[in-house]
């Protein structure tokens, strides 16, 4: 309970002083002339003046309020290291029990995870978590805090003053004092690349600890999952590393260190690098044979695409045709067929044959050349014409071997609507064209198909009664696409309506060239805020689960859900940042959660020296925990009082109190105030009476 004076006065400050001031002058004047009953008078005019200001007794009844002490605990990926977890939950429950005992004390515990913001790799936000708690605590009422951690914290402020409150800051560190540590970091590493194309990538293997040496190591190279290289590196000096990308779109880079048996986490023996593949321009030949309607449409699509370098060739008339013409006005250039196809062949991404029928312009050994470019590696396209059903049918050449049908001789001329096949609808080069949801297909009809034995490959596109239209079959490591109509088209000259031509061309042509996003078996993996998203695509059944290996080595089953034709869903909620490995049966995908290579991982072992200077600049101190976990006591000190000593931590008491009621005691109200103006004037009017 507090006592304590205000003035309440009966008029405005302005008005007592009008009247004060004459009052003043009038008893100075008395007091100067020694007039009998000056003191006297000079009191009365001092109480009348006292009544007008209307002194009042305050009297507060306050309440102490408690010191607010914030404990905050580290619950990063790198407390999970060794036994730093077990030694985390024993040292907070010791200290919540030690500050029981002090009734003066609130405590706050906060537990502060691993986190990152866009353009911020600092995963461990110790501060950021203790303001959070202390955001509602007026900075008088702090009594400190404690922080149990690694000491691997990556937003320490540079000053004590940017903690907001003047307050002893302790650090009780986990982890054992001897720890060795080997990582590998990626130092420079290019963002895109040509696909196909050597690309630099500089790397450095460092070691912490006693143990530190410089021997070289091993370190394997990983492009999305495949091992394509081992180095040698030695901890310290900056290697460099020259790889190729195998595909446009993301890539995923994994460099693994050997890991040592006296490191305390293989977790940061791994670092990876996503970069961008860019393929360049796709190299096509297209041969077309003997002049049709159709001729132009393949040449106008593959020249409308910046991304195509075509070389197109028609064959305007055969060999053997005798109209008299000279030989040397037959074309404009010569037919260059063994520089295309036996000395550069190699250089073209994919040979399209439209309507084309062995004449003799190409000997039959070149297309044995063809066959084996497939087998290599190479893409080609057959589109069908009348010509395939023939005796002069390419069927009938070497290539026979590698073709994923081959020709009754029976030609189809009736009108019908492509439509996708059961397969078709699954696969990605065919599945949701445009049009093709309604019955029949929202696109105009063709008037012409081939027939064909049963294919081997994949049928995705079905012709009149069922029939094959579009055949898809991969050979050795090449692949290769039979479309069995050449009216293709009537789609790109809007014949009623026309079709989605340049959709499933481009898609096809896509397919051909191994775009993984057109791969008819495939997994993917992307995070999505702190989920990871992973995504099956199958032309078969149920894939099943999938199983996913986390950044710290656990394994976690991922049910798989439909997500439409082909399309399997799982999602799992992630509280790691890192590299995560997906996999479903043989395929395996790789995705990073958060920022590429964290810090939370950069940096595992366990340090005094981080927190040091601020605990220093606070009056506070770091330890660290001993295998006992032994916790120091609990001081209260005030003012700035020592706060550390060699087995305690001090925590400062607060003087703030809260206001709980006031009682107000005027001094000049009622008979009181009366009695002494009374007296006064009494005194007064008795001394002049004398």
């Amino acid at each position: 309970m507090t006592w304590s004076v205000e003035f309440s006065p009966l008029f405005s400050w302005t008005v007592i002083a009008i009247l004060a001031v004459p009052a003043v002058i009038l008893a100075l004047a008395l007091l100067a002339a020694r007039m009998r009953g000056a003191l006297i008078r000079v009191v009365a005019i001092a109480a009348i003046l006292l009544a007008l200001v209307n002194p009042v007794v305050l009297e507060e009844e306050r309440d102490p309020l408690k010191s607010v002490v914030a404990l905050v605990v580290d619950r990063s990926q790198s407390q999970t290291i060794e036994e730093r977890t077990a030694q985390a939950d024993a040292a907070e429950a010791a200290l919540k029990e030690s500050l029981a005992r002090f009734p003066e004390f609130e405590v706050r515990t906060v537990e502060a995870r691993s986190g990152a913001t866009p353009g911020d790799d600092a995963t461990t936000a110790l501060f950021g978590a203790l303001s959070g708690a202390l955001k509602d605590v007026s900075p008088a009422r702090v009594a400190g805090a404690v922080m149990i951690t690694d000491g691997q914290i990556h937003d320490i402020p540079a000053e004590a003053q940017a903690l907001g409150f003047d307050a002893p800051v302790h650090g009780l560190i986990t982890g054992r004092a001897d720890e060795f540590d080997r990582r590998i970091e990626i130092t420079t590493s290019p963002r895109f690349g040509l696909v196909d194309e050597d690309q630099t990538l500089r790397y450095r293997v460092v070691e912490e600890g006693p143990q530190a040496s410089d021997t070289p190591v091993e370190v394997q190279v990983f492009v999305n999952g495949d091992l394509v290289s081992r180095e040698q590196a030695r901890p310290g000096s900056e290697g460099a590393l020259t790889f190729q990308l195998p595909r446009a779109g993301k890539n995923i880079l994994e460099l693994s260190v050997a890991r040592d048996p006296e490191e305390i986490t293989p977790v940061n023996n791994r670092a990876i690098a996503v970069v961008d593949g860019i393929r360049e321009n796709l190299r096509v030949l297209l041969v077309s044979g003997e002049p049709h309607a159709g001729e132009r449409t393949w040449r106008n699509l593959l020249k409308s695409d910046a991304a195509v370098d075509l070389v197109h060739f028609t064959i305007l008339r055969p060999p053997e045709k005798q109209d008299g013409t000279p030989i040397d006005e037959l074309s404009l250039i010569a037919f260059p067929t063994r520089e295309l196809f036996v000395e550069k062949i190699d250089d073209f991404d994919l040979i399209i044959f439209d309507r084309y029928q062995e004449r003799g312009v190409l000997p039959s050994l070149y297309f044995d050349y063809i066959a084996q470019y497939v087998e290599n590696g190479g893409a080609m396209l057959i589109a069908a014409g009348p010509e395939y059903a023939g005796d002069e049918s390419v069927a009938m050449t070497p290539l026979q071997s590698i073709l994923p049908a081959l020709p009754t001789g029976g030609i189809d001329q009736q009108a019908f609507h492509p439509e996708l096949s059961e397969l078709g609808r699954k696969h990605p080069v065919t599945r949701d064209l445009p049009g093709a949801a309604s019955e029949p297909p929202d696109w105009s009809p063709w008037f012409r198909s081939i027939d064909v034995e049963e294919p081997r490959g994949e049928t995705v596109m079905d012709g009149p009664d069922g029939k094959p239209l579009l055949v898809l079959d991969r050979v050795g490591e090449g692949r290769i696409a039979l479309l069995l109509s050449d009216h293709e088209w009537l789609w790109s000259r809007g014949f009623e309506g026309g079709g989605p031509h340049v959709a499933l061309f481009r898609r096809l042509a896509h397919w051909l060239m191994k775009e993984p996003e057109l791969e008819e078996e495939a997994l993917d993996a992307e995070a999505s805020g702190t989920d990871l998203v992973i995504t099956r695509q199958t032309i078969g059944e149920d894939p099943g689960p999938s199983t996913v290996l986390t950044p710290s080595g656990g394994a976690v089953t991922v049910p798989m859900l439909a997500a439409g034709d082909g399309r399997w869903e799982g999602r799992l909620a992630t509280e790691e940042l890192g590299l995560f490995q997906a996999a479903n049966g043989e395929l395996r995908a790789l995705a990073n959660v958060g920022p590429v290579n964290p810090r939370e991982y950069r940096e595992a072992i366990s340090t005094e020296e981080k927190l040091a200077p601020l605990a220093e600049a606070t009056s506070g101190s770091v330890r660290r925990l001993g295998e006992d976990v032994a916790v120091p006591r609990i001081v209260p000190v005030s003012g700035r009082a020592d706060a550390n000593g060699r087995d305690w931590i001090g925590l400062r008491t607060t003087e703030e109190t809260v206001l709980r009621g006031v009682e107000r005691i005027p001094l000049f109200a009622g008979f009181l105030g009366l009695a002494v103006l009374l007296l006064a004037l009494s005194a007064t009017w008795y001394r002049e009476g004398r």
